[in-house]
């Protein structure tokens, strides 16, 4: 089998759970843009199934009978604001899942590249990075509208091994939502997931491994699927090759 070099990692839900940071700074812009409406929990749970933030207000606008017709420039200037608020809670710094920090300096110090796909705006990636001090950790960056189709589409998947000059056989994608999966398995990249917060009831049968987290010396994590199952594992290099050889099937 061909070697592992490089780990793409997904940002909201994987590296950490910012979509509770996400779905407060919607519901800050909304109450500043006057706006009669409230994203909860439950409602912001469906409205992940739609990528990207311009496109989930519109969706929720087109669903919503009692709710107003915005223009496009309305949405984005809404939009623009979330992004706004959203940047200065995180800037503050969110915690890392467990296991994150601990697998990214292994695989760093391994020579292994390391990129993040995303459909987040550029802007809430630099707040983040800033926010926990490694900016420069990432060889490649692909964010928000890079590509003109987001996830579940595998565009940003294709353009990642591209700009890689990478097969998917040479990669190892971490997701937290079907969408996400299915993006990367769109290319052929095995994709192992850990549920986040808003995902932890989704459909993850292509994964090659789903996981509660990347797991901690001290507190190893549940696998759900894949090498290990029912059993507890810290995901190391070593257990990400036993991932890739891993049948989805």
């Amino acid at each position: 089998m061909v070697g592992l070099r490089a780990l793409l990692f997904d940002l909201d839900g994987t590296l950490a759970e910012t979509e509770e940071a996400h779905r407060a700074a919607f519901n800050q812009a909304f109450l500043e843009a006057g706006l009669p409406f409230f994203w909860d929990q439950p409602t912001y749970k469906e409205l992940l199934w739609v990528t990207g933030g311009r496109e989930r207000i519109r969706h929720f606008l087109e669903t919503c009978p009692p709710c107003p017709r915005l223009s496009d420039e309305e949405i984005a200037r809404i939009h623009r604001r979330k992004n706004e608020l959203f940047a200065q809670f995180v800037r503050e710094g969110l915690p890392l899942r467990p296991g994150v920090l601990r697998l990214l300096r292994e695989a760093e110090e391994a020579g292994l590249t390391l990129g993040l796909a995303t459909t987040t705006s550029p802007e809430n990636v630099e707040a983040f990075l800033e926010g926990l001090g490694w900016s420069l950790r990432f060889n490649l960056i692909l964010a928000g509208g890079i590509v003109p189709r987001k996830k579940p589409d595998p565009a940003i998947y294709r353009l990642a091994l591209e700009r890689l000059s990478l097969s998917p056989e040479e990669v190892l994608a971490v997701e937290d939502s079907r969408n996400g999966l299915l993006s990367a398995r769109g290319v052929g990249i095995p994709t192992l997931i850990t549920p986040s917060l808003y995902t932890l009831d989704q459909d993850f049968s292509e994964a090659q491994a789903v996981l509660e987290h990347l797991g901690e010396p001290e507190a190893p994590a549940l696998v759900y699927r894949g090498p290990g199952q029912g059993e507890r594992k810290v995901v190391d290099l070593a257990y990400l090759e036993e991932v890739r050889g891993w049948s989805s099937i």
